[in-house]
């Protein structure tokens, strides 16, 4: 299966003309605001077209694929709109190389009435879709299409490659159970990279909490293509007033991992959460397992920014094993 069937290129000259033809000039170049990790850019064209470009060092390459790899599955379920990816490459420049991902430009519109409603239904429709040929790797197909994700068959949860979780990398590979891939590919990494922080007890704590997950996770009805950083820097109206995902660190997993993520900072409408839960009923306990879903992520905002987020990640744990 090809999974990303992305173009690349060796410079964004012969990127740009390749996608529109030899006469192609950039007319201007607005610097676009937003994220912390790349430098974005509007690029005006004489064909009189406007695409959005991110930028980064030449050796970063790798995040602008993964981030390929991930708005392609999203798209392939055929539920919730993102941006059209045009191609990636890298360019040697004049001074300086870097790398680069060329994707269609959003013009943002007014939200709908129904904005949240229909972000609800269209994510709960991308989590019921069926993910097993994401979690293929090497010829190996995964088998949630045939079992529904049973615990004990093999390749459930994963994702056909590696890519990343902010600027950190985030391992893919695939592993028969949720919780068995939460532990070892989420939460026993980021521990493992935050071990300076923590204390001889807070490391009891943590191994008590990763040797007893399945006290607190379940396993859900089936493997559910996740977004994976669903918060709402990455959620944006599109043309037609409707959401549309972006920037997404995206895997097969538990729905119930994007969902805990829409609350951790900030959290969307209360009308989002009322539609989802129509589309898409949650199991009995959601609330006492959110905050364990959400741990991986203040893991990794401590493993990028550093111990003002030791608090939260010591509270959680406290929380479940204290």
């Amino acid at each position: 299966m090809n999974h990303c069937p992305v173009l690349q290129f060796k410079s964004l000259a012969e990127a740009l003309v390749t996608l529109f033809g030899k006469s192609v000039a950039i007319q201007r170049t607005d610097r676009v605001m937003g994220g912390d990790i790349n430098k974005s850019y509007a690029l005006t064209l004489n064909t009189g077209d406007t695409i959005f470009m991110k930028a980064n060092e030449k050796e970063k390459a790798a995040s602008f694929t993964a981030e390929a790899a991930g708005l392609f599955a999203i798209a392939q379920t055929g539920t919730i709109r993102t941006p059209k990816i045009l191609c990636a490459g890298t360019d040697d420049g004049e001074e300086v190389g870097y790398s680069f991902l060329l994707m269609e430009y959003i013009n943002s519109g007014e939200r709908r009435a129904d904005y949240w409603e229909t972000l609800a239904r269209e994510l709960a429709a991308m989590h019921q879709a069926d993910a097993s040929a994401f979690v293929e790797r090497d010829g190996t197909e995964g088998t949630a299409k045939n079992d529904g994700g049973a615990a004990g068959t093999s390749n459930n949860f994963g994702f056909y490659e590696d890519n990343f979780i902010g600027a950190r990398p985030q391992d893919n590979a695939p592993s028969a159970t949720w919780i068995e891939f939460f532990r070892d590919k989420r939460l026993a990494p980021q521990f493992k990279a935050a071990d300076s922080y923590l204390t001889s007890a807070d490391r009891s704590r943590v191994t008590k909490l990763l040797d007893h997950l399945d006290d607190f996770l379940i396993e859900p009805k089936k493997p559910s293509l996740v977004h994976g950083d669903l918060w709402s820097g990455n959620v944006m109206a599109g043309p037609d007033g409707k959401a549309m995902l972006i920037d997404p660190a995206a895997y097969v997993g538990h729905a119930e991992a994007d969902l805990a993520m829409t609350e951790l900072f900030g959290g969307f409408a209360t009308a989002f959460y009322q539609a989802y839960r129509e589309a898409n009923p949650l199991e009995p306990g959601y609330e006492k397992r959110r905050d364990i879903y959400n741990l991986y992520q203040l893991l990794n905002h401590l493993n990028l920014f550093g111990q003002s987020y030791l608090g939260a990640v010591l509270s959680i744990v406290d929380e479940y094993v204290g």
